[in-house]
């Protein structure tokens, strides 16, 4: 049996959750800092949102992983909701022991208790291990995504 806690983040969260989103190829390759005033704003803008959610995978003490779920309505899928989970990250030393199975697997249940009828994500095309962790989760690669940067 896991000793994984998994919890809404605080904001004494922060700097090790902004440590995680940094913690890899792509995140090294981003604008990610110590916790300035742009990261407050956002997590106080998640933390009062009610679909909404930043999560921390704790064991033993120590922040392990993170995600994010917003729960999207819609009037697709006769009004159901829908959970879009972003952000996973597992801390590099983790990798591999199940965290990020544990972590999906807590997300996917919750979505499934508040009624969505899918759960969905996407990934950078990069993420080659990424993209078959999330096939061995069940989850298909059923459209091709688009961004737009601003």
């Amino acid at each position: 049996m896991s000793d994984m806690i998994f919890r809404e983040a605080v904001r004494a969260d922060l700097p090790a959750v902004i440590a995680l989103l940094a913690d890899d190829v792509l995140g090294k390759a981003r604008d990610f800092t110590q916790v300035d005033e742009a990261y407050e704003r956002a997590f106080a803008d998640i933390s009062a949102d009610l679909r909404n959610v930043l999560i921390v995978a704790e064991q033993g003490g120590d922040l392990v992983g993170c995600l994010q779920v917003t729960y999207i309505p819609g009037l697709g899928r006769h009004g159901a909701e829908r959970a879009l989970v972003e952000a996973v990250r597992v801390r590099s030393d983790r990798r591999g022991q199940g965290v990020g199975r544990e972590l999906m697997a807590w997300a996917i249940d919750q979505a499934r208790q508040r009624g969505c009828a899918l759960v969905q994500l996407t990934t950078d095309k990069s993420r080659t291990d990424a993209h078959r962790f999330y096939l061995s989760l069940g989850f298909v690669a059923s459209h091709e995504g688009m961004k737009l940067p601003l």
